[in-house]
C-alpha cells in the first residue's frame, strides 16, 4: 500500500514537471506548523516580526521587542529565531542580537527561559515564546 502511494506521488510530480511548472517543494511538518503559528500570532503593538531572508524562509526570523514599562522601557531588543524542521518537538533556538545587561541573557546573546529548554512541550508555540521574552523585560 505504501509503495502504491509513493508511485502515485511520483507520477503526480512527473506530470507537474512535464507541464512546464516548477517542481513543488514539499514542506516538513515543522514548516507547516510554523506557518500556522506565524499566521495566528497575536503580537502586542510594541513587538514586530521580520523576515530578513524573505518570506520564503519562515524557519529563520527576527522579533523586535520595545518594552513600554520597567527598567528597559524605551529600548529595542532584537531576537533571532532559528526553527528546526522537527519543530514543535524541539524548541526554537533564540538569541538576542542586542547587547544588553540582563540576568537572563548572557554575553553571547543566549536566552535563559525555561520554555526554551526543559519545560518545552509541543503544545507551546511561537506566540508563547514571544510573550515569555516580553515578560523577561517587564519583571525584575
Amino acid at each position: 500500500m505504501i509503495k502504491f502511494i509513493k508511485i502515485k506521488d511520483q507520477k503526480r510530480e512527473d506530470a507537474a514537471n512535464s507541464s512546464g511548472r516548477a517542481p513543488v517543494k514539499k514542506q516538513s511538518a515543522g514548516e507547516l506548523r510554523l506557518h500556522k503559528d506565524i499566521s495566528e500570532l497575536n503580537l502586542p503593538k510594541s513587538t514586530v516580526i521580520s523576515f530578513p531572508n524573505g518570506k520564503d524562509d519562515l524557519m529563520n526570523f527576527e522579533i523586535s521587542i520595545r518594552p513600554d514599562e520597567g527598567y528597559y522601557q524605551g529600548g529595542t531588543f532584537v531576537f533571532t529565531f532559528q526553527v528546526s524542521p522537527s519543530y514543535p518537538h524541539e524548541p526554537p533556538k533564540v538569541k538576542c542580537k542586542t547587547k544588553v545587561y540582563h540576568p537572563n541573557i548572557d554575553l553571547e546573546g543566549n536566552v535563559c527561559l525555561n520554555i526554551l529548554r526543559e519545560d518545552w512541550k509541543p503544545v507551546l508555540n511561537i506566540n508563547t515564546v514571544v510573550y515569555g521574552l516580553i515578560l523577561l523585560f517587564m519583571v525584575l
